[in-house]
This record gives C-alpha cells, sequence and structure tokens, in this order.
C-alpha cells in the first residue's frame, strides 16, 4: 500500500484549504474524505481487504461526485487527481491481495494515468505480489519507469569540458576570520572533532550538527544565517531547522577548523518540484578529494570498499548502476536515500562561489561578491526559472577544482 503518499496528499489538501477557504463544496469534502482514509487504514492493518475495497470504492466515488465549479476545478484538479492516482494504486493493492488480478491490473493501470509515477516503490510492494508476473504488470512497470527519479538521472545529459577562464575561482574563508574564531570558540570544536585524523574528526562534525540542532525541512529560521544563530534558535524555540540552514551550520564549523567546505544544492530534473536538498562537500588533504556530508540525516557515502565518496562520485555511480552505501549512524536506507530521493535531487547542482561565515546574510549587510554557480548537464537548464541570474557551466573539473592551499 501506499499510505505515504495519501497522508502527503491529505496533508496537501489540508494546507490548500487552509489558504483557500472560498469552496464550500471543498471544504464539505475534506472530513469526509479523512473519514474514508482512516477507515480504509484500520481496515488494511486488520487484514479485512473486502472491507479496506469497500472504503477505497467510497472514497473514488466521493470523488468523482464532487460538485464543483469550473473555476474551483481548475483550481484544485491537481490535488483531485493525486488523490485519485493514491487511491487506484491502493485498491489495485487491495484487489491483488484479493487475488483479483484483473481488477487489481485495472485500477494500476488507472493510477498511472493519474498521475502515479513512485516506480521504485511499487516495484518493491509486497502488495502487488499476485499481479507480478502478470504480462500487462510488466508493460505498465515499463510504462512508469520513466518517471522513475534513478531512470531521469541516467537519462540526463552528459558534461562537457570548456573554457572556464572567465569563471569566478571559488573562494574559502580562512580559519583566522574572527567570526569564525568565534564559532571555533563557541562550540569548543577542538572537543567535538577530537584527536582523531582529518576524516575522523570531520565525520565527528558532521554527526554533532546532525544531533544537536532539530532538522525540519519545512522551516525557515527566523534568525542570521550563521552557526551560532542557528544553534540559539534551536535551543530557543526548540523548533528545527531546514536543510539549507542545517548545511550552511556545518560549512562554517569546517571552515572555522581549517577545512575547505561548501554547502550545495542538489536539484531536480523537473522545475515545478519545489523539493531539493542542501549538503555540505568538505575537501580531505588526507584523501585528496571532496566527500559528501549530509548534516539533516546524518549521512556520508561509501563504496563497496568502505571508501568515503564525493558528490561527483556518488552520482556517477548511481548513473551507472554501481554499488553505494549509507553509513551505519542514519535511520535513512540506501535505497530510498539513494535511489530515490538524491537521485531526483542530483539532477544538476548549484553552489556560492565564495563560502565564508554567514555566506546568505540575512539581516546584516552583504558583500556584493556573491555568486551562484550551477553546474548543468548538456541540454538541460534554458526554461529553468531557478536558474535565472546563475553562472553555467557544464564542466564538472572547474565546479570540483581542488582548493588552493
Amino acid at each position: 500500500m501506499k499510505k505515504i503518499l495519501i497522508m502527503l496528499t491529505a496533508l496537501v489538501i489540508s494546507l490548500t484549504v487552509a489558504a483557500q477557504t472560498d469552496s464550500q463544496a471543498f471544504n464539505e469534502f475534506i472530513p469526509k474524505y479523512e473519514a474514508l482514509y482512516e477507515a480504509y487504514q484500520n481496515h488494511y492493518k486488520e487484514k479485512d481487504f473486502e472491507q479496506t475495497k469497500e472504503s477505497l470504492q467510497e472514497a473514488l466515488a466521493l470523488i468523482d461526485n464532487l460538485n464543483l465549479s469550473e473555476t474551483e476545478l481548475e483550481d484544485y484538479r491537481p490535488i483531485l487527481r493525486m488523490l485519485k492516482a493514491s487511491t487506484y494504486y491502493n485498491q489495485a493493492c487491495t484487489y491483488s491481495l484479493l487475488n483479483q488480478k484483473k481488477q487489481a491490473l485495472s485500477a494500476f493501470e488507472k493510477a498511472i494515468e493519474f498521475g502515479y509515477s513512485e516506480y521504485q516503490h511499487a516495484k518493491k510492494d509486497r502488495d502487488l505480489d499476485n499481479i507480478r508476473k502478470e504480462k500487462k504488470f510488466t508493460l505498465l512497470m515499463d510504462k512508469l519507469r520513466v518517471y522513475d527519479k534513478l531512470y531521469i538521472l541516467q537519462h540526463a545529459g552528459d558534461y562537457q569540458q570548456e573554457n572556464t577562464d572567465s569563471l569566478p575561482k571559488f573562494t574559502y574563508q580562512p580559519a583566522t576570520n574572527r567570526n569564525l574564531k568565534e564559532v571555533k570558540q563557541y562550540f569548543n570544536l577542538d572537543s567535538i572533532a577530537g584527536n582523531g585524523d582529518e576524516v575522523t574528526k570531520i565525520i565527528n562534525i558532521l554527526l554533532f550538527v546532525t544531533h544537536s540542532v532539530k532538522y525540519d525541512g519545512s522551516n525557515w529560521a527566523l534568525c542570521e544565517f550563521d552557526a551560532i544563530d542557528f544553534y540559539n534558535y534551536h535551543k530557543a524555540t526548540s523548533k528545527g531547522i531546514n536543510c539549507r540552514h542545517k548545511a550552511m551550520m556545518l560549512n562554517e564549523l569546517y571552515l572555522a577548523m581549517g577545512l575547505k567546505s561548501r554547502y550545495v544544492t542538489c536539484m531536480p530534473e523537473d522545475p515545478e518540484d519545489p523539493d531539493c536538498h542542501v549538503i555540505n562537500c568538505v575537501y580531505s588533504e588526507t584523501l585528496e578529494k571532496w566527500l559528501w556530508m549530509d548534516p539533516s540525516h546524518g549521512i556520508y557515502i561509501t563504496d563497496e570498499n568502505g571508501n568515503l565518496l564525493s558528490i561527483s562520485e556518488v552520482r556517477n555511480r548511481l548513473r551507472n548502476n554501481q554499488p553505494l552505501a549509507v553509513n551505519k549512524e542514519t535511520s535513512k536506507t540506501k535505497e530510498w536515500y539513494l535511489d530515490y530521493y538524491m537521485a531526483k535531487n542530483l539532477y544538476w547542482i548549484q553552489c556560492t562561489n565564495v563560502s565564508r561565515f554567514n555566506t546568505e546574510s540575512r539581516y546584516r549587510s552583504q558583500d556584493k561578491d556573491l555568486l551562484y554557480i550551477s553546474l548543468l548537464p548538456m541540454g538541460y537548464g534554458e526554461e529553468n526559472p531557478y536558474l535565472k541570474g546563475n553562472i553555467v557551466t557544464h564542466d564538472p573539473d572547474y565546479f570540483w577544482q581542488v582548493p588552493e592551499k
């Protein structure tokens, strides 16, 4: 069952209603749908699949009988399609569990027609096992695969070397900067980093940021954008901070320890997808390479031999179906985090040309030298509004250049 998607859809509806309360019919629809969703969930947990089927049929009828004006229908059509896609998918699972194969295949086909796109989930969902060997199911999965985030990444254009002499250098604020010295003292970073080797210190600082400040991907912290203010914001409000703020915080801690570091925005191919993810790359002098560090989830990535990997290496390995592993300290699975979430968000990559204390200041005066540089695959980006004002390159050697000592 795709319970996660249907819960997300219900959340989207709630948010929409909070913003638009002028549709009486839609507002009356919400509690009725939620009641049917709760009934469906309870029947599914009890393995009463006949009643599960009834609840889903009622949910579909409720959506179909929703009486909206033309204007309202236009406003709510995307949400209704999401609802139908998830409901038909759950119906396919239910029919499959009841071994009603023809009905299951028909519902699965309708789910795809209404926008269901979770190829990786359908590929592994045990509820669909009774129809998995059916020819029509195989054909439908082939149709669904084009929406798979990993498939999309693997079919992205290649990078290309180009003349980058006119492009700005990436610079890193030295640890002698007074603000970074304050950061180091405030957090007692020598103690956090420990007495191990360079890589051990890098990981210890990562995990400190992961565990000391709660992660909330939906919250934009109302504070200055530096490590000390992020930390105090969390302690004062108990609220989490989003991935960008987490990465900004980790970035300053690395810089304060004399490590070259950037926070990197990892972006999806779909310009209408509002979800991206920001992580860190930190340069290891010992390993002579950039390292992937994600403070939101406490994740670093290794190959099959336990070697730490960079963002560039992870992206290449995903594109070439090579082995990857996440570290044991995280609760996230490799399948969700890499094959789905980061495969989606590694289509193109962006970072600032300067890495420093309070790089994107919220309230203090900003220097005029801050630029945004984006690494794009060939053939992509002309119509993406997020690239407006960016310096664009297709050359990974420029983007991941070794920092000057």
